[in-house]
């Protein structure tokens, strides 16, 4: 009997230890600043609603939606600048919260929005691991998708031919592997917009702060903002054919 119990008793600690672990780690994490707190805001021409997965930024926009998946270990907030500002101009956001802050754990998530909303064009992408995740998503189901939008991110499987597609990502990333970006490459529709922000970093597509190893920014983040967002409702605005 002893014996028995020394047999589960090994396992069971390495179990507690690894559960101990990981919610360690997640519990570190990146905080939405105050440019992001201020763009969670409503205004004249923006709502900003909760939602059961997250939050709706809800513009003047009836046709074109984009699904955001945040990065890992970051407030999902902390991107509310960049999305607030493209429901304004056309294109209205879910923004999805993702358990343990991990878009490992939600990277289906967009089926259950195209289920309940109705728009004539979706979109889906994502920053980072939260990009990665949604290349997957797109890939696995492009016929209910006009788009994909990768910011500091990159495509694991082949991206249907039909699906407009941009990559942007900053010149001072340092997180970024850009191996593996360039790996990504061929698995991006022929068409795909491919943008590298000359100053830009890793960290401000998002309002959280400077992120670990990342390189310094020689722009704003309101120019790499800017530049984003340019290139995004270009891809909405040829794909609606405006």
């Amino acid at each position: 009997m002893k014996r028995r119990k020394r047999m589960w008793l090994v396992p069971l600690c390495l179990l507690v230890l690894l559960l101990g672990s990981f919610f360690l780690y997640t519990a570190q994490y990146y905080h939405a600043g105050e440019a992001a707190k201020a763009a969670m805001i409503p205004d004249a021409a923006v709502q900003v609603q909760k939602i059961e997965m997250g939050w709706l930024f809800d513009g003047p926009s009836k046709e074109n939606v984009l699904i955001f998946y945040p990065g890992a270990k970051v407030e999902e907030t902390a991107y509310a600048p960049l999305l607030h500002d493209l429901a304004g101009k056309g294109m209205d956001v879910f923004l999805v919260s993702m358990p343990f802050r991990l878009a490992f754990f939600r990277m289906n998530g967009a089926g259950a929005l195209m289920d309940s909303y109705e728009y004539d064009h979706w979109y889906i992408g994502g920053h980072s691991l939260g990009g990665a995740m949604a290349a997957v998503y797109a890939a696995r189901h492009p016929e209910n998708l006009t788009g994909v939008v990768l910011l500091a991110a990159y495509p694991t499987k082949h991206l249907d031919e039909g699906l407009q597609a941009v990559t942007v990502y900053g010149s001072e990333d340092r997180v970024l592997n850009r191996k593996k970006l360039e790996q990504g490459r061929p698995f991006l529709p022929e068409k795909a917009v491919w943008l590298e922000i000359p100053g830009g970093n890793h960290a401000q597509f998002g309002d959280y702060g400077a992120q670990k190893g990342d390189g310094t920014a020689s722009i704003s983040a309101q120019e790499q903002l800017r530049q984003t967002e340019d290139v995004i409702l270009n891809m909405m605005n040829e794909a609606s054919g405006t």
